[in-house]
């Protein structure tokens, strides 16, 4: 089994440990942003109309998919609070993963279900009638990857756990390249293909997620240190507590993130009600965002893990430490993402589309102005999914759910529908009331962090911890 995690005697030392489990998962996210950003590049070649096509999709399925993928997280704060607290940590770890896998997977049937009826959602969205059916014909494939997509991201959760998150990352690199490969191939029609077009993204997906999970199952079922515990030992035995004790951790942190997604989907909606080259440069601007957010998003999802290391061996000075790291780390890298955005907003842009065709001009136009704000929210964006996470890791997740809730839609899409269809500023009022929802959210998440004792939220001080004393200095 994995050599078990040790106290941090600074947050020096915090701040490396962070950024040894950080590192892996920034670039696995960036690698799995870098499948979708491939999506988003070919498509951009076939025009925008099959480029807002495949937004209307993407969105839908996103918002299902990582509702999803907000129940697989909680194995994440669960295996690692086990590790802090040493004792049965195998046995726990086990059957967190086996009814990890059930939760997933019962999800996963009624979602597929769902898109199933994606084109009449559109419809009902008054969503245009020709991108409808074009974006149900793109969900009748790209559907049956959302299983195989949950089952990866818990595998990938519990490699994170036990910190061995570079696992992932290979996985991921090889899945960009196999989607790059089957996107030029199937949508272009090389190598002896035919030209599928839209649906050729939708194959790609299809069978890259399959890969994924496969060469994930692989190093979980065989690698050295894993094999021993026997992860997919008795996988069809039922636990129905351990089952009820992720479902109430899991549940609030999927629906969660499906308030986050949710609002990104909307925009994308509100945006079809403005115009099709609204919806376009919303999908580049997002698109980019998207990229830089996942530094922050693999800092905060270390940060889940070292916080509940610090749970788990009921630490205070541990938690404190792992907060503050974490919150330090996201802030200086979404200023400077910031910065980036704000001086090149048409450079970045110019890169999602054909500069030669006329209907580009106006797409990039409006793409620079959705970035020029989205620069100005990566702060607040980066906060707040630290917020969530350092929370997340304490097993605290039904009060950010209800916080969530209120920002992301009492404040953000309501303040962005308002802007965008009473005043003149139109798809930039969409943006503006995100920036606003997700500053909301940070502030909330921040301050409930800062009273984390006073709540009860953090354990009492445990007498033994990890078998290492931590240090008085900070």
């Amino acid at each position: 089994m994995p050599a078990l995690p040790t106290a941090p005697r600074t947050t020096r030392e915090e701040v490396g440990a962070t950024l040894r489990l950080a590192g892996p998962l920034v670039l696995s996210n960036l690698a799995a942003t870098a499948i979708t950003t491939t999506d988003v590049l070919m498509l951009g070649r076939l025009g925008p109309e099959p480029l807002a096509a495949s937004a209307l999709a993407v969105n839908l399925y996103n918002l299902l998919l990582f509702t999803g993928v907000g129940f697989s997280v909680a194995i994440s704060p669960m295996i690692a609070s086990a590790l802090g607290r040493r004792k049965g940590a195998a046995r726990d770890s086990r059957r967190s993963f086996r009814m990890g896998l059930w939760l997933v997977t019962f999800y996963a049937i009624a979602a597929t279900i769902l898109l199933s009826f994606a084109e009449g959602i559109f419809r009902a969205f008054g969503q245009d009638p020709a991108l409808s059916v074009m974006a149900g014909q793109f969900m009748d494939i790209v559907r049956w990857a959302l299983w195989p997509t949950l089952l990866a991201f818990v595998m990938r959760n519990l490699l994170t756990a036990f910190d061995r998150a570079w696992i992932p990352l290979g996985i991921a690199l090889g899945g960009v390249v196999l989607n790059i490969f089957l996107n030029y191939a199937l949508i272009f029609g090389h190598f002896g293909l035919p030209a599928l077009g839209l649906e050729g993204s939708a194959f790609a997906t299809l069978i890259t997620n399959i890969f994924m999970l496969a060469a994930q199952a692989l190093a979980v079922a065989f690698l050295p240190r894993l094999r021993m515990m026997h992860l997919f030992g008795h996988w069809w035995r039922s636990d129905w507590a351990r089952f009820k004790e992720l479902a109430r951790l899991g549940i609030p942190i999927g629906l969660t993130w499906s308030f986050e997604v949710g609002v990104f989907s909307a925009a994308v909606y509100l945006m079809g009600l403005i115009d099709t080259i609204s919806v376009a440069a919303h999908v580049i601007a997002l698109q980019i965002a998207a990229l830089m957010f996942m530094v922050p998003l693999g800092l905060s999802q270390a940060a889940t893990v070292r916080v509940g290391y610090g749970h788990g061996a009921a630490d205070p000075r541990w938690i404190a430490r792992a907060g503050k790291a974490a919150i330090g780390l996201a802030a200086a890298f979404a200023a400077a993402s910031a910065l980036v955005m704000w001086i090149f907003p048409r450079e970045l842009a110019l890169q999602f589309l054909d500069s030669t065709k006329p209907e580009s001009a106006a797409v990039l136009a409006t793409a620079v102005q959705f970035l020029m704000i989205a620069a100005v929210f990566q702060l607040a964006d980066g906060m707040q999914v630290i917020g969530v996470a350092i929370l997340r890791g304490l097993h605290d997740t039904r009060v950010p759910m209800l916080f969530a809730a209120l920002g992301y839609w009492g404040i953000g899409i309501g303040t962005g529908a308002w802007l965008a269809f009473k005043t003149p500023l139109a798809g930039r009022g969409i943006w503006i009331g995100l920036a606003v929802g997700l500053a909301a959210v940070a502030v909330l998440m921040l301050w409930r962090w800062s009273r984390r004792e006073a709540l009860g939220l953090v354990p009492p001080q445990s007498s033994t911890q990890t078998g290492v004393p931590t240090a008085v200095t900070a």
